[in-house]
C-alpha cells in the first residue's frame, strides 16, 4: 500500500475518539506524524500509544479547543516536536441541541465556539509558519509544496436540521472559512476543502438512552439522538446505516493526500447517499 502522507505532519483535534481517533490511526498508517488532541487528556494518550506501538510517531496535545492560548499551544507544539506543519484536520466538537424557541444564549455560542471559532483560531495560529514557509520555498524552488486544511462540517450545515440551529450555524459558517480561504491562500499552494458527514456512528449519533454526556461547569449535556428518531431516520439513508469512523477517515484522507492537490474550497458530503 502506498503510504500517502510519508514524512508529513498532521495536526487533529478532537482526536481521541470517533472520526478523529479513525483519522489519526488511519493517517499515521500512511506515514504522517499525528499531532494527537482531545479536551480529555486519556483519550489522546491512548491513541499516541496505539500509533508508536505500530511504529508510527505521534504526540499528545491535550486542551480545550475553545480555549483561546489553545490554538498557538498545538502549533507550537507540532512544529517543535516534528519541525513541520503540513496539514490541519479541525474536527474537534459536539452537539447541544434544542429546537430555537427554547436554545439559550450558552448553547447557542458554545456551539459556534467549538465548530466555527475555534477553526478559525487554530488556522490563523498556523498562518505564520504556512505563509511564511510557502514564500520562502517559493523563492527557492518556484513552487511550494501542498500543505492541506480539512474543516468537518456536516449535513446539518449543508442542509439544515431541526433542532440544530446553533450546530447548523457553525458548520453552515466553517463552510464559509473554507472557501474564503481557498481563495486567499491557493497561492501559497494550500488546498482548504470540507468533509460534510452524515450519520456516522459515534456517540454523537447513539441512542441518546445509551449515550454519553458532556460536562461542562454549568451544565451536564447528554450525547445522542432519540432512540425513536434513529428508528425513523435510519431506512431514510439509501445505504441503510450509519457510516463507520473509518469509512469517514477515507474523506479526509483523500483531503490530506496528494491525491487532491487540484482541490480546494470543496465541500465533500459523505452521508451515504442522502
Amino acid at each position: 500500500m502506498d503510504r500517502l502522507l510519508e514524512g508529513k505532519t498532521a495536526i487533529i483535534t478532537g482526536s481521541g475518539r470517533g472520526i478523529g481517533r479513525a483519522a489519526a490511526l488511519s493517517f499515521a498508517l500512511h506515514g504522517a506524524r499525528v499531532v494527537a488532541s482531545d479536551i480529555d487528556p486519556e483519550p489522546a494518550q491512548e491513541v499516541v500509544n496505539e500509533i508508536r506501538a505500530a511504529g508510527g510517531e505521534a504526540v499528545s496535545v491535550p486542551g480545550d479547543v475553545t480555549d483561546p492560548p489553545f490554538p498557538d499551544l498545538i502549533v507550537s507544539a507540532a512544529l517543535e516536536a516534528f519541525g513541520r506543519l503540513d496539514i490541519i484536520v479541525n474536527n474537534a466538537g459536539y452537539t447541544w441541541d434544542a429546537v430555537i424557541h427554547k436554545m439559550t444564549d450558552e448553547q447557542w455560542e458554545a456551539i459556534l465556539a467549538v465548530h466555527l471559532t475555534a477553526p478559525f483560531r487554530v488556522i490563523r495560529a498556523a498562518a505564520p509558519y504556512l505563509r511564511e514557509t510557502a514564500k520562502q520555498e517559493k523563492s527557492e524552488r518556484g513552487r511550494a509544496e501542498a500543505r492541506k486544511i480539512i474543516n468537518i462540517s456536516s449535513t446539518s450545515g449543508t442542509r439544515g436540521n431541526a433542532g440544530q440551529a446553533n450546530y447548523s450555524s457553525g458548520k453552515a459558517g466553517v463552510i464559509g472559512l473554507t472557501k474564503t480561504l481557498a481563495k486567499e491562500w491557493g497561492r501559497f499552494n494550500v488546498q482548504v476543502n470540507a468533509v460534510a458527514f452524515g450519520r456516522i456512528d459515534t456517540r454523537l449519533t447513539q441512542a441518546k438512552e445509551k449515550g454519553e454526556t458532556i460536562h461542562r461547569a454549568d451544565a451536564e449535556i447528554a450525547l445522542g439522538i432519540p432512540a425513536e428518531r434513529l428508528e425513523l431516520t435510519t431506512p431514510m439513508i439509501p445505504l441503510g446505516r450509519a457510516g463507520t469512523t473509518e469509512e469517514a477517515a477515507g474523506a479526509i484522507l483523500f483531503f490530506a493526500s496528494p491525491l487532491s492537490d487540484y482541490v480546494s474550497g470543496q465541500v465533500l458530503e459523505v452521508a451515504g447517499g442522502l
